[in-house]
C-alpha cells in the first residue's frame, strides 16, 4: 500500500466519522422533538426510551452520504491547498486514486450488510414491540410466527396478513365473548378493507354460539365495527426491516404459497440487495464531481453538490420503490434501476473528470 493511498484512507475515514456524528446528532435531536408527546405519554422508562431512539436510528441509510460527503470534503481541502495539483503535476491520474476510495466504499458495502441482515433485525423487532406496547394500550397486540393476535373489548382477532400498501388485511378470524368471557360468535373472513371507521368484510363464515346449538351462515359481505384500524395495525405487522434478507425470502414464499399478494414485500427484498452497493456508486460519484471542480470553488460547492446527488438518489429511489409496490413496476426493475441510473452517471463525471 502506497503513502497516498494510507494518506487518503485516513483523511476520508477521519472527515466520515465527523459526518457522520453530526448527522447522528441532528437525527436524534429532531426525532426527540418530533417522539415527544409519545414519549411522555407512553411512560417508558428512560433506558427503553434511549434504546427506542438509538435503535430506530437508519444508521445503515446514513453511511453512503457519509461516505460521498467524506470523498468531497477531503478533495476539496486536498484542492484547495493545491495537492491535486502536486499529485497531477506527479503523473497521478484520478484513476489513481479511485482505488483507494473503492476499497473504502467496499468495506461499508459489507459493513451495511452486517448492519441489514444482523443488527437491524435483531433491534428493530425489539424496538416495535416497545413501541406497540406504548402506542396501543387499549389492546393488547403480539406478533406470534408472522400473525397478529389482537385482544380488544370481549374480542379476539387473528389476522395472518397484513397489506401496508393497500391498507388491507387477509385471513380473518374474530372470536366474540360475553361478559363472562364465553363465546358467542366467531367470523372467518378472506378480506377486510378499512371504511369510515368500520371494516368491511368479505367471503364470511359467521358461527354463531348459544348454550343449545351453534348457527352457521354465509355472507358475501359485512360490516363490523372492531377495535383497531389500518395505522394500529401497522404499527405491530411485520416490516421489512424487522428481518433479515432470508427470512424476509421466506416469508414471501410463505404468503404466496398461501395466495396472498407479496409485491410490497418482494420489492423491499430486492431493495435490501441493491442498496448496500450505494456505498461503491456514491465512490464513483464523488471522486467524478471532485475533479470536475475548479479549486477555488471546490469544498463549498463539493458539499451542495454532494448534498443534491444523495438527495436525488433517496428521491429516486424512493419513487422507484413506490412504482414496485404499487405494481407498476416489475419489483426486480424497481429496485435496480436506480443504481445503474447513479452508477452512469458516476463514471460519466470520471470519464470527463480530467
Amino acid at each position: 500500500m502506497s503513502i497516498i493511498d494510507r494518506y487518503l484512507k485516513k483523511e476520508i475515514l477521519k472527515y466520515f466519522c465527523i459526518i457522520i456524528a453530526a448527522i447522528i446528532g441532528i437525527y436524534i435531536v429532531v426525532d426527540f422533538f418530533d417522539e415527544t408527546e409519545i414519549f411522555f405519554e407512553s411512560g417508558l422508562s428512560f433506558p427503553k426510551a434511549f434504546f427506542c431512539f438509538i435503535s430506530k436510528m437508519p444508521i445503515a441509510q446514513f453511511i453512503p452520504l457519509g461516505v460521498l460527503l467524506s470523498i468531497l470534503v477531503t478533495f476539496g481541502l486536498m484542492s484547495k491547498n493545491n495537492e491535486i495539483v502536486a499529485l497531477k503535476s506527479g503523473g497521478i491520474s484520478i484513476y489513481y486514486l479511485l482505488r483507494p476510495i473503492l476499497l473504502i466504499g467496499v468495506t461499508f458495502f459489507f459493513i451495511i450488510i452486517f448492519l441489514s441482515e444482523v443488527a437491524v433485525p435483531i433491534t428493530q423487532s425489539r424496538v416495535e414491540k416497545i413501541w406497540a406496547q406504548a402506542k396501543l394500550k387499549k389492546s393488547t397486540i403480539a406478533l406470534k410466527e408472522k400473525d397478529i393476535w389482537i385482544k380488544g373489548h370481549n374480542l379476539i382477532s387473528h389476522i395472518e396478513f397484513y397489506n401496508s400498501s393497500k391498507k388491507t388485511i387477509h385471513g380473518i378470524t374474530l372470536y366474540f365473548f360475553d361478559d363472562n368471557f364465553r363465546a358467542v360468535r366467531r367470523i372467518d373472513s378472506e378480506k377486510g378493507v378499512f371504511n369510515q371507521g368500520n371494516w368491511t368484510l368479505y367471503d364470511i363464515i359467521e358461527q354463531k354460539l348459544d348454550k343449545n346449538n351453534s348457527k352457521i351462515s354465509f355472507h358475501k359481505q359485512l360490516v363490523e365495527h372492531l377495535d383497531f384500524s389500518p395505522e394500529e395495525i401497522g404499527v405491530v405487522a411485520v416490516k421489512s426491516e424487522a428481518m433479515s434478507a432470508v427470512e424476509l425470502y421466506d416469508y414471501i414464499k410463505r404468503i404466496e404459497s398461501e395466495g396472498y399478494d407479496a409485491t410490497t414485500y418482494r420489492t423491499d427484498f430486492y431493495a435490501k440487495l441493491s442498496f448496500p452497493f450505494i456505498c461503491i456508486i456514491m465512490c464513483f460519484i464523488g471522486t467524478g464531481i471532485a475533479f470536475r471542480l475548479k479549486a477555488k470553488e471546490s469544498l463549498s460547492v463539493n458539499i451542495v453538490y454532494g448534498i443534491g446527488a444523495a438527495f436525488s438518489y433517496w428521491v429516486f429511489f424512493g419513487f422507484c420503490i413506490s412504482l414496485g409496490e404499487g405494481g407498476i413496476l416489475n419489483p426486480l426493475i424497481a429496485a435496480l434501476v436506480p443504481n445503474l441510473v447513479f452508477l452512469g452517471f458516476g463514471i460519466f463525471t470520471l470519464l470527463n473528470a480530467e
